[in-house]
Formats: C-alpha cells, structure tokens, sequence
C-alpha cells in the first residue's frame, strides 16, 4: 500500500499551523511524527499519475497561505 509523506515549511507571515493542518486534515492527512508533518495513507497502491494529482490538490488547497510543501511517497 502506498503512503504519501508530506513535509511543510511554513512562512511566519503565512497562515497559522493550525488552519494549514486543519485544511490537509480535511483532505485526508494525519499527523505524524516520523520526520515528516503529515502523511497520507492510499489504502492501496498507487502510480505517480495519481501522487501528482493529490499534489495538485494540496498546491490548490495551500493556495495564497504562504506554505511549501514537499511529497514523497513509499510503498508498505
């Protein structure tokens, strides 16, 4: 199964920790705590295709709050 990892790096005069990981929670993201700040569990694997999209989604999400973001995804 594939999980996608996501790390944040926000800008002070950004939008606040808390609304950012309020908006990936709703996306489908956890917290985590393994060296990345969020990750996304497919429940199955999936192909690059579909790993850019939710990068699309996060990109779109994020919009306009001042955070960058990077992915990377590993298979269980």
């Amino acid at each position: 199964m594939t999980e996608t990892f996501l790390l944040l790096q926000l800008d002070s005069e950004g939008a606040p920790y808390s609304k950012v990981a309020e908006i990936l929670e709703s996306m489908g993201f956890r917290p985590e705590t393994e060296g990345y700040d969020f990750v996304y569990d497919w429940g199955r694997t999936v192909g690059v295709r579909e790993t850019l999209e939710l990068a699309d989604r996060i990109q779109e999400a994020l919009r306009g709050s001042r955070v960058a973001f990077r992915i990377e995804s590993s298979e269980d």
